[in-house]
């Protein structure tokens, strides 16, 4: 008797990573209801909290990102590095996996190095614009790469690679809805345009500031403002709008209704993550992106970029955003004719049905 598919997910450290890894996870699932699925992250990361809440099982690695700079904690990520190689050997002997899929993030370069010195096959979900060093090493020996972004074959072998965009929140964004009722729902003006500023659960510092700073703008134009400050900038925030009584400026520290958040808005402020630009694209609403610095090897910024250079988005830079941000919004939801022909762009670079493919890829990789 046959036995069950054995999968591998490895990988996390951000929400980026983790929540498309889930994506995939339940996706196999519906394909395949009896499939084994074994997580591999990063102890002390968010997958070690998050995919135990979606029903999965997951095993922690020591291992630990090297530092860019000479410092004594390079030391202690060798030993890191040996002891998560030693323990993905084991774990992989003894869950005896079909494929191991590698989702970024610090665990899944040892998991899918030793899968590959095993001659398991691989498969590396890349999801940003800009391939990072560890996912172009893993490539060379994987069997396929599923990628968000055209023209990522200047990071990989071209045959391996398959567009299949980035698995998000694609059941929540079918359930957008009347507008109208979106508005109501925050006790907006169903009269005015509304921008929505989103900086994830933790809030965007600069985006927030930016924000702050423009205030008065805001407060005294004909717009109004859904604004998502993130749990660390809610309490300033609130401070800072209940002193200016402003009428049309609605702060919450995190929403639970996006797709109500989606269909209020008119325009949309945001960080330029890849799980972030790949529902942003699915939305089709005309963006403003401005991008994280403090994130490896400047990934926001060329992913950004990538919309930018097809006229999907409109790109303001961190260190600019406090001059710039607000008015930009304030001109853009003014025009119009950029407003369409940005919505249009972004729209036309939606991918649907990512992990649905994705899963499809790996459980074709299982019965090789």
């Amino acid at each position: 008797m046959k036995k069950s598919k054995n999968i591998i997910i490895s990988g996390g450290g951000t929400g980026g990573h983790v929540f498309p890894a889930i994506s995939i996870a339940n996706a196999i699932k519906e394909i395949v209801p009896e499939a084994n699925i074994l997580f591999v992250g990063a102890l002390g990361k968010i997958e070690m909290e998050k995919v135990p809440a979606a029903g999965y099982q997951i095993i922690g690695l020591p291992v630990a990102g090297l530092q860019r700079k000479l410092t004594t904690k390079n030391i202690s990520f060798i030993f890191k590095l040996t002891r998560s190689l030693k323990m993905s050997k084991n774990i992989i002997k003894e869950f005896e996996p079909d494929v191991v899929v590698g989702v970024g993030g610090y665990a899944s370069g040892p998991v899918l190095y030793q899968a590959n010195k095993m001659k398991i096959p691989t498969l590396i979900q890349e999801q940003n614009s800009y391939a990072g060093i560890t996912n172009k090493i893993l490539a060379k020996r994987a069997q396929k790469i599923c990628v968000a972004y055209e023209g990522m074959e200047q990071y990989f072998p071209e045959k391996k690679i398959l567009l299949t965009g980035n698995p998000v929140r694609q059941d929540l964004l079918d359930k957008i809805g009347n507008k109208t009722e979106a508005l109501k729902h925050f006790d907006l003006d169903t009269d005015k345009k509304t921008i929505l500023v989103i900086g994830g659960s933790l809030g965007a510092r600069t985006i927030n500031e930016s924000v702050i700073k423009g205030i008065n703008k805001i407060g005294r134009s004909d717009f109004q403002l859904l604004w998502q400050t993130g749990k660390h900038y809610f309490d300033e925030a609130k401070k800072v709008t209940d002193q200016s009584e402003y009428k049309n400026i609605k702060v919450l520290d995190f929403i639970k209704r996006m797709d109500f958040a989606y269909a209020a808005a008119d325009i949309i402020i945001s960080r330029a993550g890849a799980g972030t630009i790949s529902e942003l694209s699915l939305v089709g609403k005309p963006v403003i992106l401005v991008p994280s610095p403090n994130v490896a090897e400047d990934h926001q910024t060329k992913n950004a970029l990538s919309l930018v250079n097809r006229k999907a988005a409109i790109m303001i830079k961190d260190d600019n955003a406090k001059e710039r941000l607000i008015n930009t919004a304030l001109e853009l939801i003014q025009n119009k004719i950029l407003m369409n022909t940005v919505s249009k762009n972004i729209g036309g670079m939606a991918l649907r049905d990512s992990a649905k493919i994705i899963a499809q890829e790996v459980l074709k990789l299982s019965k090789k």
